[in-house]
C-alpha cells in the first residue's frame, strides 16, 4: 500500500541540520505515526512521502518555507517562570539558549529561553527549527489504511484507543 490520502504512515527518521549534524531521531525508539493528507506533520516532509510504501528508504531536504517556516524577528515574549515545561529534574534551572514547552490557547508550544529574570522570562516563539534548511533520511515501517473514526478525527488512534480515547 502507499502512503496517500486516509493512510496512516509509521517512519522512522534521522533529522539533521544543513552542516549535516544530528538534531533527532526515532531510532531506538517507537516510529513516527501520522494520518496522511490532514495537516500532520510538516508541508515539505507530507509531500516527499506521498506514494512511498513500507521498506522505502530515501532522505529529503526540506527549505524553511516548507518545514517550520522562515525565522521572524520580534517575537519575543515574556512569560511567568511558573509557565514553562521541560526542564530535567526539580532542581535544574533555565537557562538562555534552553528550550521549554509553554501551554497556549492554540496548544502546547515550544519556545527558547533568550533571558531568565527571578519571576518573568523572556523567550522567543519562533519554533527552534525556524528559519533552518533541514534533512530528513526517512524510512517507511509500515502504511495501512485510516479507519473511518482516525479520517474523522483528523488524526491516528492508537492501538489501545478504545481504553477511553477522548476529545
Amino acid at each position: 500500500m502507499k502512503i496517500a490520502e486516509k493512510t496512516v504512515a509509521h517512519f522512522h527518521y534521522t533529522l539533521k541540520n544543513e552542516a549535516g549534524e544530528e538534531i533527532e531521531s526515532s531510532n531506538g525508539h517507537e516510529p513516527l505515526t501520522y494520518l496522511h493528507g490532514a495537516n500532520n506533520t510538516l508541508p515539505g516532509l507530507e509531500k516527499a512521502l506521498a506514494g512511498k510504501e513500507r521498506g522505502d528508504k530515501f532522505s529529503v531536504t526540506l527549505q524553511p518555507e516548507d518545514a517550520y517556516g522562515p525565522y521572524q524577528e520580534g517575537l519575543e515574549q515574556r512569560v511567568p517562570v511558573k509557565h514553562l515545561q521541560g526542564l530535567v529534574s526539580k532542581n535544574a534551572k533555565w537557562k538562555k539558549g534552553m528550550t521549554a514547552a509553554v501551554q497556549t490557547e492554540q496548544g502546547q508550544r515550544q519556545v527558547t529561553v533568550l533571558k531568565v529574570g527571578k519571576f518573568m522570562v523572556t523567550v522567543d516563539i519562533n519554533p527552534p527549527l525556524a528559519g533552518k534548511v533541514l534533512t530528513f533520511d526517512i524510512d517507511v515501517v509500515d502504511v495501512r489504511a485510516a479507519t473511518e473514526e482516525e479520517v474523522a478525527h483528523g488524526h491516528v488512534h492508537s492501538a489501545d484507543s478504545s481504553c477511553g480515547h477522548d476529545h
